[in-house]
């Protein structure tokens, strides 16, 4: 039971944060209740808004006292409702908003978990510098998220996931400590390696609060191509040949099906036919390069000429200039979003071996299709790492609501699947609450022990963002909440 009633936390948190950072009423507190994608509604008792880590901790030492569950939210713009309230009160870091340093000698810049990534990105570049993560929506998530749920994106190529650019984090721990482990080295082996439980629990282990990320040398020259080809398998032959001749200086390669490309022109009213004919596979493909001297454009140029000469690409047609290249990526970026557009979409964030990718998606849309006519297999992206956003758009005519409610049933033939190949049912959105259950069904026992032994050592109380990821860990308390 609690130590003390809602009311009462409301008014200790209240006396330290200010009236204008404690929100109660129904219109505060409705956009912090639904993720970008609107599948699930939850519901908050507050939402806080702390201004510095001490004031994250004193919140979450009060909230641990009485009881009371605490999510922490920043852009609130997850996909799989792991940001979504359960009761008690959400923590919003908007306001821990600062670039605390930048180091061009070592190469890292420090910042709060508030920041934008978009901020994050502006601020390497005003020191001659770059940081890669990049998403379609930087300009409002935020570092802390990206972070809690190790976000992909489409540079992870070349430079890798969320948890390959960080080198420390501070963290607000369950019950109220702060660790300090904003050590900006690149070697470090005293002891575990911390900072890794928290990369990608999406706040059930945690609350990051600050963190220590790498930066790059900035590219002096870039090239983007878009690619006509045969089928996906010759993708996947284009990319080992791209990835032998350019090396890390390969630093994107997604694909896009003719659907995709289709609805983008549709929907979009500056979209433009990047390719004069029509082809069963597109890809999109980026070099570019720190090197002095070097011309990202002439190599690509010359990659694709070679591929075409060999029949492995149909066509080609590279950015003449850096607007070009922007509407080359505007395509890429886009899908998501005009998905919407077409009606209901089933959604599958996946990845699996990249020798298996073209087995995946001809098996993954065969067995989809087979199932539901009409259906129309929308399976775009990271093609380089093995991460397929393998989506669903519903058949025309069909009622959105019916063709939603086939989401579990979609879940098995395409997870059975990925599953059998050796994949991830989660490839970077997470797991939140919409594949709680997958994870359960697909998870391997001895791992989902040792996460719920985590879980146990540094929630013991449970209080940190319950329910998500692993099933069985809401806490009783909620519904007073």
């Amino acid at each position: 039971m609690p130590a003390i009633s809602p009311a009462a936390l409301l008014a200790i948190l209240t006396a330290r944060l200010g009236a204008a950072h404690v929100l109660t009423a129904e219109a505060d507190l409705d956009p912090y209740l639904v993720e970008s994608r609107g599948l699930y509604r939850g519901r908050t008792l507050a939402v806080l808004r702390p201004a510095d880590t001490q004031e994250v901790a004193f919140c979450v030492r009060n909230c641990a006292g009485a009881g009371v569950p605490v999510v922490a939210q920043g852009g609130n713009t997850g996909l799989v409702g792991g940001g979504v309230p359960e009761g008690g009160v959400v923590i919003s870091l908007v306001r821990l908003a600062a670039v605390r340093s930048v180091d061009i000698v070592g190469a890292t810049i420090a910042v709060e978990a508030g920041v934008t990534l978009s901020e994050v990105q502006v601020a390497a570049e005003a020191a001659g510098m770059l940081f890669p993560l990049s998403l379609a929506s930087e300009g409002s998530c935020r570092i802390g998220g990206n972070l809690s749920t190790n976000a992909g994106g489409t540079a992870v190529l070349a430079y890798g996931n969320a948890r390959d650019l960080v080198l420390g984090l501070e963290v607000v721990l369950a019950d109220g400590r702060i660790w300090n482990g904003m050590k900006a080295l690149r070697k470090d082996n005293a002891g575990y390696d911390l900072k890794h439980l928290f990369i990608g629990s999406e706040g059930t282990l945690g609350i990051i609060t600050a963190a220590v990320l790498k930066l790059f040398p900035k590219p002096l020259s870039r090239a983007v191509g878009f690619v006509g080809l045969a089928s996906s398998r010759e993708a996947l032959t284009l990319f080992a040949a791209l990835r032998r001749s350019a090396g890390t200086e390969l630093t994107a390669f997604e694909v896009i099906p003719p659907f995709g490309l289709e609805i983008v022109l549709r929907h979009i009213p500056s979209a433009r036919q990047p390719l004069a004919g029509e082809h069963a596979a597109y890809a999109l493909v980026e070099i570019s390069t720190s090197r002095p001297g070097a011309d990202a454009t002439a190599e690509l140029e010359s990659a694709l000429a070679g591929a075409m000469a060999d029949g492995t690409v149909e066509d080609a047609t590279l950015g003449a200039s850096e607007a070009q290249n922007q509407a080359f990526w505007a395509l890429r970026e886009n899908l998501s979003e005009v998905q919407r557009k077409e009606g209901g979409s089933i959604k599958h964030d996946v990845s699996v071996p990249l020798r298996h990718l073209p087995d995946f998606l001809e098996r993954a849309s065969s067995a989809c299709e087979a199932v539901m006519p009409g259906l129309r297999v929308c399976a775009f992206g990271h093609f380089g790492d093995g991460n397929i956003h393998f989506n669903l758009s519903q058949p025309v005519g069909m009622d959105r609501d019916a063709f939603l409610a086939e989401w579990g049933r979609f879940n098995r033939i395409v997870h059975d699947i990925v599953d059998a190949l050796g994949g991830s049912i989660a490839a970077e959105h997470g797991i939140g609450l919409i594949k709680r259950e997958e994870l359960e069904h697909y998870g391997d026992p001895v791992a989902l022990d040792l996460m719920r032994r985590l879980k146990t050592a540094l929630d013991p109380e449970g209080i940190l963002n319950p329910g998500k990821i692993l099933a069985g860990t809401s806490l009783a308390s909620d519904s007073k909440c």
